[in-house]
């Protein structure tokens, strides 16, 4: 409430002023005057800062708390490594930077008895990919190319270091 009659008042003492006479300025002068020759209002004291209790920590025959306790802790699962997980040195390709939904399969091309399959990225772009070319974020590499779809294995972690296979497909379209 206290702020919009500041703000009103902001606003209309330009007015007021702007239509104030010669006489009537020199009134406002003395007013404003006087409110400055006032003295100041008592200034609310700082609240009070209660202490806070300090804690000395003695071990003794307590556990250190910084280290993590082995028997509250549930052990591990062991991990077994089934051998199958993507290459990191493998140099990415161009179309592992889309997600495969945002694919679409849009033809297939026959060029010396090696088929093609034509597919377009969310902004237009036409690209051609083949048998082994990857498809897709998750390590999709292409196993076949028909009239109709690409299919392609994607390896995805189920689990940190625990991989498996996943059929995936990108289907034609119209």
């Amino acid at each position: 409430m206290n702020r919009h009659r500041i703000l009103i008042l902001s606003l209309l003492t330009p007015v007021l002023i702007g239509g104030c006479g010669g006489d009537r300025m020199s009134e406002l002068e003395a007013y404003a005057q006087s409110i400055k020759a006032r003295p100041p209002g008592p200034i609310q004291p700082l609240p009070e800062i209660k202490p806070i209790e300090t804690f000395v920590y003695l071990p003794g025959e307590r556990r250190d708390p910084f280290t993590p306790d082995a028997e509250a802790m549930p052990p591990e699962p062991l991990i077994e490594d089934n051998g199958l997980a993507p290459d990191p040195n493998r140099r990415k390709e161009e179309l592992e930077g889309f997600p495969l939904d945002s694919l679409r399969m849009v033809g297939t091309l026959d060029q010396d008895a090696e088929r093609w399959g034509l597919v377009r990225t969310k902004d237009g772009i036409v690209h051609r990919v083949k048998v082994g070319n990857y498809l897709g974020m998750n390590n999709g590499q292409i196993t076949n190319i028909s009239e109709d779809a690409i299919q392609l294995i994607e390896i995805v972690s189920d689990a940190p270091g625990q991989w498996r296979e996943r059929p995936a497909t990108v289907a034609l379209t119209q």
